[in-house]
């Protein structure tokens, strides 16, 4: 079974991979083309590597991209997790497996309709887009998921999996109307709440960051939603019909981050 690697768990791997390979902190840094305090940073966690690195890292390490990313039951044990390493590195450096909240997806959805019932552009495509965007700038911040829902990566945007069943259950459960409408000539669906959010299932830092994804992306044409997520690099790594790892959130740069990283000597 495949998990997908936290943060720490791939800076850990960096450096379990350099010592089998017998090479110093040093040598591989200079290798990269970064200074040793950077790489100390990325074995720590505490720095993520850009695209760039990360193919450099796999060439000279003899290890995939899918590697670095992902790891079956016995490759976690075998690179994780080493009898060296300390018992609290071991407990910090978790596997982040995507587990949907149902009840917290349907107060998300609710509390983005309430937000944006009005806005004619919110249709099911700019819906799915502003809830990848939610779940994936609060999974960068704080290392947790936020709805859990996976995303696969379609021509046309990220689909939810199973999201439409989850709609149409609210709509069985009078908590959204459906509607079909028009928008610039082009047929839509869209969901209008019956019902409010319950504030009480979000935590603060939860509700910020829904917030924030409203505030600046609520208003935005599908053209305009679009664009901006073609160049998102969870987005841009994935190929089409594969799910987006939540992971590749850690490998944004401005202005897609929404996460400050240490300051880094380059």
């Amino acid at each position: 079974m495949e998990k997908e690697l936290s943060q720490k768990q791939i800076g850990l791997r960096v450096m379990m991979l350099r010592k089998k390979k017998g090479l110093t902190q040093e040598e591989l840094a200079g290798r990269i083309g970064l200074s040793r305090t950077s790489l100390t940073q990325i074995e720590s966690g505490n720095r993520s590597l850009t695209v760039i690195e990360l193919h450099k890292i796999a060439a000279i390490l003899s290890i995939s991209l899918d590697e670095f990313l992902y790891a079956s039951d016995s490759g976690v044990t075998e690179l994780s997790t080493p009898e060296n390493i300390p018992s609290e590195t071991k407990t910090d450096n978790r596997i982040s497996i995507p587990e949907l909240n149902v009840d917290k997806l349907k107060n998300i959805l609710l509390y983005i309709l309430e937000r944006c019932a009005g806005k004619p552009n919110v249709g099911e495509p700019i819906l799915y887009i502003l809830l990848y965007f939610c779940d994936f700038n609060y999974y960068e911040l704080y290392e947790e998921h936020l709805s859990g829902i996976r995303y696969k990566k379609l021509p046309y945007g990220p689909v939810p999996q199973n999201l439409d069943g989850i709609l149409q259950q609210m709509v069985e459960a009078r908590l959204l109307k459906q509607v079909n409408t028009e928008y610039h000539k082009f047929k839509q669906t869209r969901y209008l709440p019956l019902e409010k959010a319950d504030l009480q299932q979000f935590s603060a830092a939860e509700k910020e960051v829904v917030d924030y994804v409203l505030m600046y992306m609520g208003d935005w044409t599908t053209s305009k939603m679009s664009e901006y997520i073609y160049m998102d690099l969870p987005w841009n790594a994935t190929e089409v019909g594969d799910y987006i790892s939540y992971n590749l959130a850690f490998y944004r740069r401005p202005p897609f981050s929404v996460r400050i990283y240490p300051d880094e000597e380059v």
